[in-house]
């Protein structure tokens, strides 16, 4: 992601690749002599030279480098998750606070066209099911399913729904890490509405969409293909019409309103407050997860032990 940062930065008008960090000197000059900028050796060098940083490192690195940023008076865009836990949240919140540093949350997502269209046709989302299924990455090892794939259709939902959670039922299977690979959550909200998701991260096939139903309305959207269909009543019966996308790419999108709300433009997409909402849902569904894991586990043991007492 941080390549593809670079790569973005350099297509923005008014903005200029300056330099680059990373704990691997060799692949940062192979960014800068990509994309342009100077190879830096400290994040005290990164801050001295930038306004504005993209954080594009490990999620148990975020607090760490994130946090030493703002203190050294850059304007932060975090990739997703805000970080690894509620705690570390809370502190890059009070940080970007005490500093009056921008804090922004790279939920891609957002800037996707296809949720336009979610916004603006729906006002009472009643059922939405999403489903993001990739092949196996190799990379974001250190996180299981939830945090590296479903939060960014938890953090769409919730901006969508905007209704605190009231149950969350959640289930998970680890396969080739020690994280789930697979997980399914089914959320309810106060006010009636109810999410779906399912994430994997060892499919053979890549997909990303999502289904969106309220009263006499239905929309079917693809992130990947950007592209879907819309449902509706009328008195004449069920109409139906293809939704039209503009093919941007999202995360010039989101670079773009990263840089317009520095510049002061614009107020933020994604705050570290929503980052942090999204967070803290996407914990809650992995520690469901790990409870019925260990429940699971525990049980069969159990059972056998009592089996060869009885024999």
């Amino acid at each position: 992601m941080g390549r593809n940062h670079a790569r973005v930065y350099g297509l923005l008008e008014g903005v200029r690749m300056e330099a680059v960090f990373d704990v691997d000197p060799a692949r940062a000059q192979a960014v800068t002599a990509e994309f342009g900028g100077e190879v830096v050796d400290s994040l005290e060098a990164l801050a001295e030279r930038c306004e504005a940083v993209s954080v594009a490192v490990p999620t148990e690195h975020h607090l760490e480098v994130g946090g030493a940023l703002m203190r050294l008076g850059a304007h932060v865009l975090v990739e997703k998750p805000i970080a690894g836990n509620e705690v570390e949240a809370e502190e890059l919140l009070r940080i970007a606070g005490a500093t009056g540093r921008l804090l922004q949350v790279g939920h891609i997502e957002r800037f996707n066209p296809i949720l336009r269209q979610l916004e603006d046709r729906l006002d009472r989302p009643r059922f939405i099911e999403a489903h993001r299924l990739s092949p196996f990455p190799n990379r974001s090892l250190d996180i299981g399913v939830v945090l590296d794939l479903m939060i960014h259709d938890l953090e769409v939902i919730l901006h969508l729904v905007r209704s605190p959670v009231s149950n969350i039922d959640a289930v998970g299977v680890p396969v080739l890490t020690r994280h789930e690979d697979i997980a399914n959550a089914r959320v309810r909200f106060e006010n009636g509405c109810v999410a779906n998701i399912t994430a994997s991260r060892i499919s053979p096939e890549r997909m990303r969409k999502i289904r969106v139903f309220q009263e006499n309305c239905y929309l079917s959207l693809d992130y990947q293909e950007q592209n879907g269909k819309i449902s509706w009543i009328e008195s004449e019966g069920i109409q139906q019409a293809d939704v039209e996308v503009d093919p941007s790419e999202p995360l010039v999108a989101e670079l773009k309103a990263f840089i317009d709300t520095v510049r002061g433009q614009k107020e933020p997409e994604v705050t570290g407050q929503q980052g942090a909402a999204a967070l803290e849902v996407a914990l809650e569904i992995t520690r469901l997860i790990q409870a019925d894991s260990e429940k699971r586990g525990v049980l069969p043991v159990l059972a056998a032990a009592a089996a060869e007492e009885m024999e």
